[in-house]
């Protein structure tokens, strides 16, 4: 696992209370670092979503913006899969951590 993963993964957990002991000091230096405080708060926004605590407005058009591009997706078909893939749900890449998804 590369340094920059588990860093991301040291700060998600301590922003959870999850962190181990003997971990702490490593994600407390992280969050010294512009991207280790950016992390910090893509976690705490993420979370306060998936607890429907998030503050803040949306931006004009948000919504129509996003009604476009769910438009112009195209339908899930489970019996019709796109070339080269599988028809049905596409098993997760065990080497892909959740941190992955919200920061690159």
């Amino acid at each position: 696992m590369d340094t920059q993963r588990r860093l991301h993964e040291n700060i998600s957990a301590l922003a959870d209370g999850e962190l181990a002991d003997s971990e702490r000091e490593l994600a407390l230096a992280a969050l010294d670092t512009a991207e280790g405080q950016g992390a910090w708060r893509a976690y705490h926004l993420t979370g306060d979503v998936l607890r429907d605590q998030a503050r803040g407005e949306l931006s004009d058009g948000f919504s129509a913006a996003l009604a476009a591009r769910l438009a112009a997706e195209a339908a899930y078909l489970p019996d019709r899969a796109p070339a080269g893939r599988a028809a049905g749900p596409v098993a997760p890449d065990p080497a892909e951590s959740p941190a992955d998804v919200i920061l690159p």
